[in-house]
């Protein structure tokens, strides 16, 4: 619980063809003389028949190369797909960041802490949960005896920093959603603990409040699940610390379970 914080309470601070301009002239009045018998005028040549002019090739739309873009994810060791994610324009937050945060820890941890994006540290940094809010996990963390990078693995569901840390949109989810599925699939954790709503509710496929999804292991893909407070949201209502070590508890017991 010291360790946590709890006690005491942490005070963290996107050309007209020629017989045409002939119809086209003013009719000039008849001369006073009178003309010699008209002449028969040669027959008007047809117009070109327009040539075929070549198409440019049509690329294949968004939601096909999107599902070829996914088989290839599913696909992936790590480099290909740590590059696959530093290189990604799959959605407009690549126009804005400063660079993709893939994750980082042990690639076979037990342990997966999943958040919901990149902020403006982590963007400049390219690591994940970076300045107070990484601080305080790293508490977090210590406080059921473990540490970042030790049989643990830090990742967000979006990979690219939303401008001015925006909630993420539906289309942003649908194409970084693939890459941590990716991850998951990697690592393999035994325990997942989703940090704040969005994570919670992207994972779970639910739009339950966090308050109703604490409390209980839920399963992603066969993985036991936990859910808690974002350690950005713990900066600004320190008094749901004690509610984040209930949460703790019931992941550390969860694994425990597991390896017995």
């Amino acid at each position: 619980m010291q360790v946590l914080g709890l006690w005491p309470a942490w005070r963290l601070r996107t050309p007209v063809e020629s017989i045409a301009q002939t119809v086209e002239q003013p009719i000039q009045p008849a001369a006073p003389v009178v003309a010699p018998p008209a002449q028969l005028a040669p027959p008007a040549r047809p117009a070109p028949t327009p040539q075929p002019q070549p198409q440019p090739v049509i690329q294949a739309s968004a939601p096909v190369a999107q599902v070829d873009h996914q088989h290839h994810i599913g696909e992936m060791d790590w480099t290909a797909l740590n590059a696959a994610i530093q290189s990604c324009t799959r959605c407009d937050l690549a126009k804005s960041r400063t660079q993709a945060v893939p994750g980082i820890g042990d690639p076979h941890a037990e342990w997966l802490f999943i958040g919901e994006a990149p902020g403006a540290n982590e963007d400049r940094q390219g690591e994940p949960f970076v300045g107070d809010a990484g601080k305080l996990l790293d508490a977090i963390l210590a406080a059921i005896g473990l540490a970042r990078g030790k049989n643990v693995f830090i990742a967000n569901v979006l990979k690219s920093r939303p401008p001015a840390n925006r909630d993420p949109k539906p289309e942003e989810v649908a194409a970084c959603l693939p890459y941590l599925e990716r991850q998951i699939e990697l690592i393999q954790p035994k325990l997942i603990v989703a940090l704040g709503r969005f994570a919670a509710q992207s994972l779970l496929a639910t739009d339950t409040p966090i308050g109703k999804l604490r409390g209980q292991v839920h399963r992603y893909r066969g993985v036991p699940l936990v859910v808690t407070y974002h350690p950005a949201y713990l900066l600004r209502n320190p008094l749901d610390k004690a509610k984040v070590w209930e949460d703790l508890v019931l992941a550390r017991d969860t694994m425990q379970s597991l390896k017995t």
